[in-house]
């Protein structure tokens, strides 16, 4: 058959309106998929699957289209239908019918998603919108020291964060966690600008004034919407009494927003200590690991450290000093690999010691789970660790960062990324959670949201890890190369900075600045930060070093092997046999890996 009686043939047995209407037909098919399953949380994978199936079923149906014709009495091989009783010119116009509509309705979705769900979409992590306040929401500000004293800073910061606690554990009242409530602390900000940037309904504030060993507690319950003082109540009490105040407060402001309690009808009360310097000593170690920068865990430490000295029996402080541990160990560089061990026993030690002290306390469980999850590498028992933790405290926004995890490890990126938005909901204002977000969306393929989110955390803190390389790796998965070597630039965390930099400049033809920074890299973080080395060379296309790094990463427990199985700086790796034999290793099913 001459070609141009071939086109002629296409012409006439509608195949070039088929491939037209498939493809148009197909794109709205996805476009819709993709917007919609995330809803329903359907992992990521089927996605991809339907894709794969709209892809492979192109050709088969253009041969189709080719070998079969339409005609009143059914379909009908073309060579058996004689000319004159062909309706194929019938069947044309039809088509075209079908591709104007399918066209048109492509049309509509592609308005509706630009202008009114891709705006939702990329407001939906701040919950900003006055529509979403929860009439049962509330942040509690840092109660302000009235005393000459400024050394009771921490006094009068812990009344706060305890009745914070015991309001946090009340199912129906959703509390903003204690990051973003503190973040104004020392600000001249009104109920009403704090209301809205936290997005919550009512603001509990007050007020100590400590004089010898008595104390005048202020707190006053505050309506946003009109500033309107829901309660207020003046409690003066011996300092001894501390504790029986807190209580008094937190009942009296259940009872003030009509949330219906506990069937115990009793507030449940946060595991303290009698030893007051212990408390204060705690209150000082989660200052500053709150601050989560990696200067600042050291100080934390030490304080946190002088707690569980000061009272062996404290389990909070030894789940934060679990928790500092494993922060210090997972996210420092230029560790010596003994101390990076020695990181991981304490850590381990220290979780050990809070779950003793109390079984049933989150904290300690999610310091567990840290350890299961970053070290250990055992993804069933810290997926069922942090289900306890999630079942006792659900509105947590560390417990939910860390339920975020397990979903990615086992490849449901779609409810990572839910899970990541409502820890984010709950603590708008905290660099650390958001980095979180960040790396969900990224793992999720949404790479303009996960910017976003880099963005953000380098707005609220740009010392926190990853707060600019963070949005240089979404620049590398772009194909952005010069914006992530800027982006990088600014970034104060060294290994984070030599990952994205030493791709960067590979990708940008510099390879010998590139050899120098991956050098850089090996010398100081060979035997702690395997994993940042195997991405590296996985991002310069170098498989089999890739592949050497990773296994070396398996065996010396490197924590960055928590985020592999869908980063995208390995995305070169994964049509490789080796890909799921490394997978298999790290303790997980083919079917797993999504």
């Amino acid at each position: 058959m001459k070609l141009d009686n071939f086109f002629v043939e296409l012409k006439r047995r509608n195949v070039i309106r088929m491939a037209g209407l498939y493809l148009v037909g197909a794109w709205l098919l996805i476009q819709v998929a993709s917007t919609v399953l995330p809803t329903f949380d359907v992992p990521t994978w089927a996605i991809r699957g339907l894709i794969i199936i709209v892809a492979l079923g192109f050709i088969p149906t253009l041969i189709f289209s080719w070998v079969f014709e339409m005609t009143p009495e059914g379909l009908k091989r073309d060579q058996e239908v004689p000319p004159e009783q062909s309706i194929a010119p019938q069947t044309a116009r039809r088509m075209d019918r079908m591709i104007i509509a399918v066209l048109v309705l492509a049309l509509a979705y592609f308005a509706l998603d630009k202008f009114v769900l891709g705006p939702r979409r990329a407001g939906a992590p701040n919950e900003s919108s006055s529509s979403a306040i929860n009439s049962q929401s509330i942040a509690v500000l840092p109660f302000v020291n009235m005393s000459s004293d400024k050394e009771q800073e921490y006094f009068s910061d812990g009344l706060s964060e305890e009745l914070l606690n015991q309001l946090a554990q009340i199912p129906q009242l959703r509390v903003i966690a204690r990051t973003s409530s503190f973040s104004f602390k020392g600000k001249e900000v009104d109920v009403a600008t704090i209301a809205k940037a936290l997005n919550v309904a009512n603001v509990l504030e007050g007020s100590v004034r400590k004089s010898a060993n008595t104390l005048r507690v202020t707190a006053q319950l505050i309506r946003a919407s009109d500033s309107s003082h829901l309660w207020s109540q003046t409690y003066d009490r011996d300092r001894t009494d501390i504790f029986k105040v807190q209580d008094e407060i937190a009942a009296d402001v259940v009872a003030a927003l009509k949330v219906k309690l506990l069937p115990t009808q009793e507030l449940p009360k946060a595991p303290r200590t009698n030893n007051p310097e212990a408390y204060q000593q705690y209150l000082q170690g989660r200052y500053y690991l709150n601050r989560f920068s990696i200067a600042d865990f050291e100080k934390a430490r030490v304080f946190l450290e002088r707690a569980a000295e000061l009272d062996p029996k404290f389990p909070l402080a030894w789940a934060a000093l679990s928790q500092v541990w494993n922060l210090e160990t997972g996210w420092s560089d230029k560790l010596t690999r003994a101390e990076f061990d020695a990181g991981v026993v304490r850590a381990r030690d220290a979780a050990d010691r809070a779950l003793k002290l109390d079984p049933d306390l989150p904290e300690a469980l999610t310091a567990r789970f840290a350890i299961q999850f970053y070290f250990d590498f055992d993804w069933k028992g810290g997926a069922e660790t942090i289900r306890r933790a999630q079942a006792l405290a659900p509105s947590d926004p560390l417990v939910l960062i860390s339920a975020a995890q397990v979903a990615a490890i086992f490849g449901d990126y779609a409810r990572g990324v839910d899970l990541a938005r409502r820890a984010v909901a709950l603590d708008p204002v905290n660099a650390q959670v958001r980095v979180y977000l960040g790396n969900a969306l990224l793992q999720a393929r949404k790479s303009a949201e996960s910017r976003t989110e880099y963005e953000r955390v380098a707005e609220l803190n740009p010392s926190t890890p990853w707060a600019y390389a963070g949005g240089g790796m979404v620049d590398l998965f772009e194909g952005k190369n010069a914006e992530a070597l800027a982006a990088a630039e600014h970034e104060t965390t060294e290994f984070a900075r030599l990952v994205v930099s030493a791709v960067a400049l590979w990708n940008l033809g510099r390879k010998e600045e590139s050899d120098a920074a991956l050098a850089t890299l090996i010398k100081d973080d060979a035997d702690v930060g395997a994993f940042q080395i195997a991405e590296v060379y996985s991002g310069r296309g170098d498989k089999d070093n890739a592949f050497l790094w990773l296994d070396r990463a398996r065996r010396q427990q490197d924590p960055g092997l928590a985020y592999y199985a869908n980063d995208p700086l390995l995305d070169p790796l994964r049509s490789d046999p080796r890909w799921m034999a490394f997978h298999r290793s790290m303790g997980l099913a083919e079917d797993q890996l999504k």
